[in-house]
């Protein structure tokens, strides 16, 4: 009886030992499917993160790009204003240098008439210089 008690014992204790297995491989399969679980969420968020950091970073340059466009655009109005004012200022100068030209220049002729004689009287000049005056040579 011995032999049989003793083989009774020996099933009934590897018979717990299977069941004690087969619980810690429940166990361990169920905390395996918890940390796949944690680490797909973690990745989830990571990329979630990293997509909202793109959208802001995209944002953010879209800004900084749309302010330097600005910026061009108002130094290059401020380039036309100074140039057109500097034009303008440059035909005023050139007007007035061109009507000192021209008033030398009948000097000189008037000088030269004078010298040789072809001059007319003043009172004569004063009326060829004035248009309203109709001139009865």
């Amino acid at each position: 009886m011995a032999t049989h008690d003793q083989g009774f014992r020996a099933g009934e204790t590897k018979g717990r030992a299977e069941e004690k297995t087969n619980q810690m491989m429940d166990t361990m399969g169920e905390k395996a499917r918890e940390t796949k679980d944690k680490t797909y969420e973690t990745g989830r968020a990571a990329r979630d993160k990293a997509q909202e950091s793109k959208e802001q970073s995209g944002s953010y340059l879209s800004e900084k790009a749309q302010a330097t466009k600005e910026k061009a655009s108002d130094a290059a109005q401020a380039a036309r204003e100074k140039a057109q004012s500097g034009k303008e200022a440059t035909g005023g100068i050139l007007e007035q240098t061109g009507e000192k030209v021209k008033s030398m220049a009948q000097g000189a002729a008037d000088a030269v008439k004078s010298t040789f004689g072809m001059a007319q009287h003043d009172d004569d000049v004063d009326k060829q210089s004035d248009p309203t005056t109709v001139y009865r040579g």
